[in-house]
């Protein structure tokens, strides 16, 4: 019936449109024929596919210039609109959001006014809520009346709630409340109470809870694992081929608690290099559709904050018995791969196997072993040799993909300690040795070979995939690329991996390094999971999984139910084909959104510890690095990644120009430039970790500092303050020291503007 409706309003020629109208032209009855036209009318009109005017009648919300889209508000209280991948997003000032609030489905009208450089429009109605609990501070206001102040500053009405729905909470507690009335006054109840807000923890707490996800597995999940022995018995090794007398080793970072892969290796007679890389088998005990996997799906993956890990699967499982942890018995599936000396892989095979692995190493050791530690190479001196092929076979893997054209970013990561109190105590980049980039090849070629094997036998399966770039963003990276003298060669519309691997190749080693890298990785599109096997553009792969890391990572868990499905079991009916291609596509959108929620929270609480960090140091001089422009100021990054924002405000010396091409800021009098990769002294102005924003100013030179009037500040345009002396520049935007149209205002927070997308340090199967 909906589809019906939809194909009748869609011909604009039908102008009967109300009602009994529209059932006349359907031949629909009264009774049940008509509560169904009505209930199918009904629900469109929710789902926001259909409006009803003052007249009743009914239309497409497209014939209306109307949308659907989900907002997003901005701290100062406007917002935007995202209606789809190809459409520019609107723009819905502060008086018409209404009574919408952030993250909501909404529907607008456009109001755009002709010759406007974006879209504009109203909020007409809020189809779905976005946010029905948030976290925030208990207060209570001068009559006595408690309400929650919501931690996210785009949230702005407080929440009031009365003492049936305070459930014990106190002023100065954090809590999560859920919305249960959203006309103002809000009102709402409070679901969990997190503890003090000066508590150690509760800082990051109120974050991860802030996003929807909750830290406490529920109850069928812990009646599920109470079944699972802590041991492998000895009727699960049936069917296995059997390891346990085989030398292999775990290599993990110091603190890593869940060890879900091994290598072992070794050289073949011929000269080739037979390595076997196994992965503890969390499917034998995350059975599908079980609890366990229910609430995995839900989670999607583990996340990894500073002072903690969010796991995707209990302790019992992630650092218990699905943790290939040395000298015990544990179940896996391996994938044994004949590479030979150019680094192609000959011959592979895939094994329900039972391991114990000889050795629990850590990066830090390994690499200090094939540095010449003495000590250790004493210590470790049965798989000496087997660490020296090791790394020998990584080698020349990384030179197999090099000339494939596989895009090595390289980008610096950090690492934020704390003390015991959670308080940060220092910002370290994180370092890459050589084992870290022994694992990282030999999981990525186990990953290429599970995708290519399954992929031939043409059954239903989940992939990562990584997409050409847009060209749009290919235009904007080598626009400023060609200001360090990158120019592409061929078209943009046809670009292949290796010309991009070559741009950053040739900056390696160059001031302009990480900029040219950390612009190409913004260009790229973002990788994700799904069911078809579309390639892996930045590491120049025809066929690319996760197949490695089915302890924090759910597509890996599912590909390993895969691999059981239709190689152990040999399961390949029609009916078993038919289930995986309807719930692998909504298991691989579930895992790319969860995906993104991880990396917004790890980023979010790594930037909030970070401005934590340097509130003590106010004032203090920097050296660093523009990381980026926009056309409200620059980001500068220092040397341990810390990124702040000089605000165009606080560019006094000079009116400055804004270069929205080349991303540039040029002085009208002293012609100073400042682009990116440029190194810079900054000032820190201020740093907020409630705000998790870090400001800074730029320190000048007093030869070339001209101190501007604060009451000629204004943005002027035309002759009047410019004059013939020098003509405004093509694609330059003025930027005086008050005022720049799209500039937040001063002090305001840009913790979400540009940032850099940085991964979360675990493993290096980053892809």
């Amino acid at each position: 019936m909906k589809e019906k409706i939809l194909e009748y309003l869609k011909d604009e020629t039908n102008l009967l449109r109300t009602v009994d109208q529209i059932a006349a032209s359907f031949s629909v009855d009264k009774g049940a024929n008509n509560n169904e036209l009505l209930k199918a009318l009904n629900e469109l009109e929710l789902a926001g596919k259909i409006y009803r005017n003052k007249f009743n009648q009914y239309f497409l919300i497209e014939q209306l210039d109307m949308r659907l889209g989900t907002l997003s508000v901005h701290e100062r209280g406007f917002g935007f609109v995202k209606i789809g991948e190809d459409e520019k997003d609107v723009f819905i000032d502060k008086g018409n959001i209404k009574d919408a609030f952030d993250k909501d489905v909404v529907l607008i009208k456009l109001t755009t006014a002709h010759g406007a450089s974006r879209p504009e429009g109203v909020v007409v109605g809020v189809i779905e809520r976005g946010r029905k609990k948030v976290v925030g501070l208990v207060k209570k206001n001068s009559h006595n009346h408690l309400y929650v102040e919501c931690d996210d500053s785009r949230f702005k009405e407080k929440i009031y709630v009365d003492a049936a729905h305070a459930h014990g909470a106190m002023p100065g507690h954090k809590v999560v409340v859920e919305i249960k009335v959203y006309k103002l006054p809000l009102k709402g109840d409070v679901v969990k109470i997190l503890g003090h807000a000066t508590d150690p923890g509760i800082d990051i707490l109120s974050i991860v809870y802030d996003h929807g996800v909750d830290i406490e597995f529920p109850k069928a999940v812990f009646d599920q694992i109470e079944n699972i022995p802590d041991q492998v018995i000895r009727s699960e090794h049936e069917g296995r081929l059997d390891l346990t007398d085989m030398t292999i080793v775990t290599i993990d970072g110091d603190d890593a608690m869940d060890l879900d892969d091994a290598i072992s290796l070794e050289k073949l007679p011929n000269g080739n290099y037979y390595l076997g890389v196994h992965i503890a088998d969390v499917s034998h005990y995350v059975t599908e559709d079980s609890p366990l996997d229910v609430e995995a799906v839900e989670r999607g993956t583990s996340i990894y904050l500073v002072d903690r890990v969010i796991p995707m699967l209990p302790h019992k499982l992630s650092n218990g018995i699905c943790s290939l942890n040395p000298q015990v018995d544990r179940l896996t599936i391996s994938c044994f791969m004949e590479i030979d000396h150019k680094g192609d892989v000959l011959r592979s095979e895939i094994h329900p196997t039972i391991i114990k692995s000889t050795h629990r190493m850590t990066y830090n050791n390994v690499n200090k072993i094939l540095a010449g530690d003495t000590q250790l190479m004493s210590e470790y001196h049965d798989v000496l040799e087997m660490f020296y092929q090791m790394e020998d076979l990584a080698a020349i893997r990384r030179k197999f993909r090099d000339r494939r054209g596989s895009i090595d970013f390289d980008i610096d990561e950090s690492k934020v300690l704390v003390n015991e109190t959670g308080f940060p105590v220092d910002i370290v980049v994180r370092t890459r040795g050589i084992s870290e980039r022994i694992i990282e090849e030999f999981m990525l070629v186990a990953n290429e070979t599970i995708a290519q094997r399954f992929h031939w036998m043409e059954v239903p399966f989940i992939y990562r995939v990584h997409e050409h770039p847009d060209v749009k963003k290919l235009v904007k990276f080598f626009s400023i690329a060609s200001a360090f003298g990158y120019r592409p060669h061929g078209s943009l519309d046809d670009m292949y991996p290796n010309q991009l691997a070559a741009i950053i190749e040739d900056s390696r080693g160059k001031d302009e390094h990480q900029v040219i890298a950390t612009l190409m990785l913004r260009s790229m599109a973002k990788a994700r999971y799904d069911q078809s096997c579309l390639g892996h553009f930045g590491l120049a792969a025809d066929f690319y999984t996760h197949f490695t890391s089915p302890i924090r990572r759910y597509p890996d868990l599912l590909v390993h139910r895969l691999i059981r499905t239709y190689l152990f079991e040999n399961r390949m009916d029609m009916k078993t084909i038919r289930h995986y291609e309807s719930v692998i596509p909504d298991l691989a959108l579930k895992s790319s959104d969860n995906e993104r929620l991880a990396i917004d929270i790890e980023r979010e609480v790594e930037d909030m510890k970070k401005a934590e960090f340097m509130e003590a140091k106010v004032g203090q001089v920097f050296d660093g690095v523009i990381s980026s422009v926009t056309n409200f100021g620059m980001f500068v990054e220092l040397e341990n990644t810390i990124e702040g924002l000089v605000h165009v405000v606080d560019m006094v010396d000079d009116y400055y120009f804004f270069d929205e091409v080349k991303l540039r800021y040029i002085g009208r009098h002293t012609s100073s430039v400042y682009g990116m990769g440029q190194k810079v002294k900054v000032k820190l102005k201020s740093a907020s970790k409630a705000e998790k924003r870090i400001d800074f100013e730029l320190v000048i030179k007093s030869n070339k500092k001209r101190r501007v009037n604060p009451s000629s500040q204004k943005q002027h345009k035309g002759k009047e303050e410019f004059g013939k002396k020098k003509p405004k520049p093509d694609n330059f935007k003025t930027r005086s020291r008050h005022k720049g149209k799209g500039a937040p205002a001063k002090g305001g927070s840009t913790k979400n503007v540009n940032r850099r997308r940085k991964s979360s340090g675990k493993k290096p199967d980053k892809a």
